[in-house]
């Protein structure tokens, strides 16, 4: 059932002050006021109200102050135009003209500032015939910072000229220097023609503007579709991983997996890490192997690189092919590739024979 949402009723902060003046309820009563709210008044403290002065004004001093703000007026388009005429003679334009001084600076934005209460700031900067792009300029410097620096290089016979500061300013905030730090940066500007300035002044520089060096990293698009085969029994990759048991001991499990079915070809667990079991596990998995050799994918652990292995590939290098039944198990080991745990994905060209390891 829904209930309806009672409206408070509001009443004009003047009824309530003559109820409270006069202590008669009966005026505000015959307004439509209800008792109890009319008694309750008589108590109430009285509450701040926000309002216009000018609504407190009869029509009489309404008029007196108008005529007050007449005159005033007059007088000050009297004076302004009398200002302008003085300030078009003189040919005095903020356009063409320096401020060294950071005190007169200051005035000017502190007079801006206030003028923005009554007149838009475009406005007033086309009055003053301020550019924005200079009043914003002005307007984010520090206070201690708006004294203008000479512009003449002869003042000291080692100083910068605007033009060698801004060669500055574009190295540092380069992005094509990024990876340089700012004091072999400076050694590099004179080798390459830009600037000529110590590595201390270069530094300071950096600290006075507050110049940012570029910190973001360019990482390299990491691929993502790794080693991939086309056929079973065309990449395995073989890898040993430790088992942490229950009662602290370790198995070590090695296993041979095809690439292209995922499927586990051979397998051991041992108590201990042999590096012999890689020349096992690999026997077993070939016994199923006809046609092409696969090219087997290892990381450089020594379970992979010893000298089983090694006799391995010396005993069953290149040989040429020979029916019988025994010649399903017999591989070709051309060439090792190192393949470091580390990388996310290698490229590894095809090999014909198996035991290429990456």
């Amino acid at each position: 059932m829904a209930t309806a949402t009672r409206t408070q009723r509001r009443y004009d902060h003047r009824l309530r002050n003559l109820v409270r003046t006069t202590r008669d309820i009966h005026c505000a009563i015959q307004r439509g006021v209800p008792r109890s709210t009319a008694r309750s008044w008589l108590t109430d403290s009285e509450v701040p109200v926000v309002t216009v002065e000018a609504l407190n004004l009869d029509a009489i001093q309404l008029q007196r102050e108008v005529l007050q703000f007449r005159r005033r007026v007059q007088k000050l388009i009297a004076l302004l135009r009398v200002l302008l005429v003085v300030w078009r003679m003189s040919g005095y334009s903020l356009r063409q003209t320096r401020l060294p001084d950071g005190g007169h600076k200051r005035s000017l934005l502190r007079a801006i500032e206030q003028s923005r209460s009554a007149l838009p700031l475009r406005s007033v900067l086309r009055v003053v015939r301020l550019s924005p792009s200079r009043y914003h300029a002005w307007n984010g410097e520090d206070q201690c910072a708006l004294d203008d620096g000479s512009s003449c290089p002869r003042s000291s016979p080692q100083q910068l000229t605007a033009a060698e500061v801004g060669v500055i300013h574009e190295l540092v905030t380069s992005d094509d220097y990024r990876h340089v730090p700012t004091g072999t940066l400076a050694r590099l500007a004179p080798r390459i023609g830009k600037a000529y300035a110590s590595a201390s002044t270069w530094y300071r520089l950096v600290r006075e503007h507050r110049w940012r060096r570029p910190r973001q990293r360019v990482h390299p698009a990491a691929p993502k579709v790794g080693i991939r085969a086309s056929r079973p029994n065309q990449i395995w990759h073989i890898d040993t991983s430790v088992l942490r048991l229950l009662d602290g001991s370790r198995a070590y499990l090695q296993a041979v997996i095809d690439n292209f079915s995922r499927r586990v070809l051979a397998w051991k667990v041992s108590g201990t890490f042999d590096p012999n079991t890689t020349v096992d596990i690999l026997l077993t998995a070939a016994k199923g192997v006809s046609g092409e050799k696969p090219m087997l994918v290892a990381d450089g652990g020594v379970e992979n690189f010893n000298g089983a292995v090694d006799e391995l590939i010396a005993c069953l290098g290149p040989v040429e092919p020979s029916p019988g039944p025994n010649r399903d198990h017999l591989l070709e080991f051309d060439d090792r590739i190192l393949v470091a745990r580390a990388q996310a994905s290698v490229a590894v060209p095809e090999h014909a024979g198996f035991g290429s390891r990456g």
